[in-house]
């Protein structure tokens, strides 16, 4: 009897084996088969000595003249956001935004911490949070999950200002609107997760009673000085943290996306190979739905749609579009304040969304706060295009 069984065990897992690697060699096939086209397309189109070239040139001068930019902004803005932290003010604006929480989030007043951690850094800043029971104690367990969707729409705001205010000037009022706009988004998203999946969570607390412990404590030691230089020192090690995260997301999703989003620079001369040369797909596809985007969005150029595109991915390689986009006289104010908006609403959230989510033991809801916050960083692009406008009708 019991060889019976092992000889049954044994064969399910065989089968089970080569169930698996069949279904793998299905795989195989198909990604071969959408890798070799897409390269083929792209070689027949552009020359396949032009098509290297202009993968390499592309890839060189977003490092030289991207990366270490946006490395320069987020090293100085680590800086400032680890100042605010460690001398109160993050507290302070935690105390006044309280107010807005329980109405506009239905999360409780700790929640604007979130906001402002990710503001500052970028999205895992709520991982930290959600694992501290000090904090965590506040929240019912769905408003708690929720915190993935508020937190998000914040994340890397302060480097997404600072990059969109620098791309040219009068550009600052369209950033402050996107910044708006994102918020709305916010709201959008994380209401929508919390409705999502109230009913199957429950109303419970995060944290059991009788394991809470109702104290938030960030206390401080030592010299002003010394607390000055860690905090810009740490602050800034972290930026550079950051700006190293950010290069495979520049270089390799920006690469591609700019080859399906710009076409020969010179057309009498034909390709070159050389950078930001490609075949514009998107742009063709997007002209397709133009109506769309600048119903929505008040995108006059089918090439802009691409900037909300890498943002669901990387909201770093997504402001490397922009730059590009000022350069090929493509951006106004209200492009800046749609992109700020959405930049910062969705800041590459499907490769962040589904650790977040995990970490906090709920990787099952992932498909739900996708959704809402697909719909919230749209909702976010749609009121800043629309309050730009409103916003320039009154100033004019």
């Amino acid at each position: 009897m019991r060889a019976n069984k092992s000889v049954i065990r044994f064969e399910r897992l065989k089968t089970q084996r080569e169930k698996f690697i069949r279904n793998r060699s299905y795989e195989g096939i198909i990604f071969l088969a959408l890798f070799v086209g897409f390269f083929t397309y792209l070689g027949t189109q552009m020359g396949v000595t032009n098509m290297l070239n202009t993968i390499m040139y592309t890839a060189w001068d977003l490092l030289m003249n991207t990366v270490f930019f946006l490395m320069g902004v987020t090293v100085l803005s680590g800086a400032l956001s680890k100042l605010f932290i460690e001398f109160g003010v993050v507290r302070l604006l935690e105390v006044l935004l309280r107010p807005l929480m329980k109405p506009l989030f239905n999360l409780p007043g700790v929640a604007a911490l979130a906001a402002l951690m990710t503001f500052f850094s970028d999205n895992p800043a709520i991982i930290s949070l959600s694992h501290d029971k000090g904090y965590s104690a506040y929240f019912k367990k769905y408003q708690l999950i929720s915190l993935t969707n508020f937190g998000t729409a914040f994340g890397m705001g302060i480097i997404v200002l600072a990059v969109m205010s620098s791309l040219g000037s009068g550009y600052f009022s369209g950033a402050m609107i996107g910044l708006f706009g994102a918020a709305i988004g916010a709201v959008v998203s994380t209401r929508l997760m919390q409705r999502l999946i109230r009913k199957e969570i429950g109303e419970e607390m995060a944290v059991p009673p009788q394991e809470q412990e109702q104290v938030l404590s960030f206390k401080s030691r030592g010299g002003v000085f010394m607390r000055f230089l860690n905090s810009i020192l740490d602050g800034g090690k972290s930026g550079v943290d950051l700006g190293l995260a950010i290069i495979p997301g520049v270089l390799i999703v920006s690469t591609a996306v700019m080859m399906l989003t710009f076409g020969v620079k010179d057309p009498a001369a034909g390709y070159q190979g050389v950078a930001y040369e490609g075949v514009p797909i998107i742009p063709k596809l997007a002209g397709y739905i133009d109506w769309f985007f600048k119903y929505l969005f008040g995108f006059e150029q089918p090439e802009l749609v691409a900037f909300p595109i890498t943002s669901l991915g990387s909201v770093g390689a997504a402001m490397s579009l922009a730059k590009s986009f000022v350069s090929e006289g493509l951006m106004n104010g209200n492009v800046v304040a749609v992109f700020t908006a959405m930049g910062m609403c969705w800041s590459g959230y499907l490769s962040t969304h589904t650790a977040m989510l995990d970490s906090l033991g709920f990787r099952k809801l992932t498909s739900k706060a996708l959704l809402s916050h697909t719909l919230g960083g749209i909702a976010a692009g749609v009121v800043a295009n629309y309050s730009y406008k409103l916003f320039i009708l009154i100033a004019g």
